[in-house]
């Protein structure tokens, strides 16, 4: 099973993709308009043979969820009806601030740390559900019995 991560946000939209051991941060996409990004997204996933999405969904510290959450559930459930790959959510509280103290850890200068902080983020709570081996994944789609085939 690839996995490929997706930090989504209306401005820049991160990825990161796991074979099933390591997740590596692969790209930013600037986020325009849906069917680039989609466009950008399939082709990606094409490139890396990828079997699944993996949504970021951000949570407050108490677990709740706020305006964000509920902008990457839209998010996943519209790539979920935009492709064939099933779809799912995973909680990515944070992984910002983890993937800031990596990239510095790395000695990666402020701006690239800037420009790649979404993929590493995608890649961080990618590796969290890689080593729980996705136990507390919440299934977009499919669901019981729909998109057979």
């Amino acid at each position: 099973e690839v996995t490929m991560a997706v930090d989504y946000g209306t401005a820049r939209v991160g990825v990161a993709v796991s074979a099933g051991l390591l997740a590596r941060p692969v790209e930013v996409i600037p986020n325009r308009t849906p069917d680039q990004l989609l466009a950008q997204l399939q082709r990606l996933a094409r490139d890396e043979l990828v079997t699944r999405w993996l949504v970021g969904l951000p949570t407050n510290a108490d677990g709740s969820e706020g305006e964000q959450a509920a902008v990457s559930r839209e998010f996943a459930q519209w790539l979920a009806d935009a492709q064939p790959l099933p779809v799912f959510l995973w909680d990515e509280h944070g992984s910002s601030q983890q993937a800031q103290a990596q990239m510095i850890a790395a000695g990666m200068k402020q701006k690239r740390r800037k420009e790649m902080l979404d993929a590493w983020a995608a890649a961080q709570f990618l590796q969290q559900y890689v080593d729980r081996d996705g136990w507390g994944v919440e299934q977009v789609w499919p669901l019981e019995g729909e998109k057979d085939g």
